[in-house]
């Protein structure tokens, strides 16, 4: 049997990046319903950046198979909106005269230290994005925004590289054509 062509793909909720855009999707939407109006746009466009930086990393999964051009392309717009909604956040509290931690701030490393934790999900920053005081909510969703697009440049490096070792779905299907062609056929007469 001739080696396919189409790579393994899908798989997107293995990505560390997607569990992570998957807290902050979640985050903002508590975040939006309880600190900021129903009837201010920046809400649903804050929705719908968290949104975008979640269902680009799916897309970009899926559509892999077929076109790693797009799977770059959608992981750079997933990581494009998590930076406006990183810009977001950053208006929320200059607007409102509250600071940003500090990458020493004893609440940043505590921050880190959940990050690291295998398994981290929406439950292991509940104490953070659901506190009273909006400034802790806004700097735990920075902080989670921060991990995700870091991860997301380290998955754009990787697809880079992987593109030039491996091409494209065309050089893919030239080698694999060429390796179906050049195997002795069974001759059953």
């Amino acid at each position: 049997m001739a080696e396919g062509f189409l790579p393994p793909h899908g798989g997107y909720a293995s990505l560390l990046s997607y569990q992570k855009a998957e807290i902050v999707f979640d985050a903002t939407v508590y975040f939006g319903d309880r600190f900021v109006d129903k009837r201010d746009r920046t809400r649903d466009q804050m929705i719908q950046a968290a949104r975008s930086g979640k269902q680009n990393i799916i897309e970009g999964s899926q559509a892999s198979g077929t076109s790693k051009e797009m799977e770059i392309k959608l992981t750079n717009v997933a990581r494009a909106s998590l930076e406006e909604l990183l810009a977001d956040y950053r208006d929320f509290l200059r607007g409102r005269k509250l600071e940003e931690w500090t990458r020493d701030h004893p609440y940043t490393e505590r921050l880190r230290q959940l990050n690291r934790q295998p398994g981290a999900n929406y439950e292991t920053f509940r104490k953070g994005i659901e506190h009273p005081d909006p400034a802790i909510c806004a700097n735990v969703i920075i902080g989670l925004i921060k991990v995700t697009t870091y991860l997301l440049d380290q998955q754009l490096r990787k697809l880079e590289r992987d593109f030039l070792e491996q091409g494209g779905l065309r050089e893919r299907m030239t080698r694999a054509r060429l390796n179906a062609r050049n195997k002795p056929r069974e001759d059953h007469s």
